[in-house]
């Protein structure tokens, strides 16, 4: 399982339940990334996007503790180990958590590689993702730094050292 997210210099990815800043070609990585694959995101995080509505041309999967919440397009799981149990029908390598907060949280022990993008910049964030730093995750990869108007920003792979140990 993947977890992908942007996040600026304090892990911060949101406020008020939107991003902190959306950039073009982060959003295009996100699609391209993402579509033909399962997204696995908390209602809050679903609620956020357009129309409330499912990401097209992907299967997603949503967990909320509403018990009586629906949503056409999508899976609700009501527990992580719901969720857990429900991917196992696909391959763990085309699983991405996209948020918010609390899942990112609760999934990242379950990740081996996490697909960051690093914003140069601290917003005035109240969501927040893991400090993978700080987690034992190690940086594999950083493309060249990127800009959008003033904003700089690096596209990052972190793979969760924990599981390689555990995979050697």
């Amino acid at each position: 399982m993947k977890l992908i997210a942007a996040v600026d210099n304090n892990w911060g990815i949101g406020k008020n339940n939107k991003l902190l800043i959306s950039i073009p070609d982060d959003m295009k990585f996100f699609r391209e990334t993402t579509t033909g694959n399962v997204v696995v995101m908390g209602r809050k995080t679903l609620e956020s996007f357009p129309n409330k509505r499912p990401l097209k041309d992907r299967i997603n999967i949503v967990l909320t503790k509403d018990l009586s919440y629906k949503v056409e397009g999508a899976t609700v799981c009501h527990s992580i180990e719901e969720v857990l149990e429900e991917i196992k029908q696909y391959d763990s390598d085309n699983v991405y958590i996209i948020g918010g907060g609390s899942i990112y949280n609760m999934f990242e022990p379950y990740c081996d590689t996490a697909l960051i993008t690093r914003i140069d910049y601290v917003y005035d964030a109240d969501t927040h993702f893991p400090n993978l730093e700080d987690k034992g995750w190690v940086m594999e990869d950083e493309s060249e730094e990127q800009t959008y108007f003033d904003v700089i920003y690096t596209f990052c792979k972190y793979t969760n050292a924990s599981h390689a140990e555990a995979n050697s």
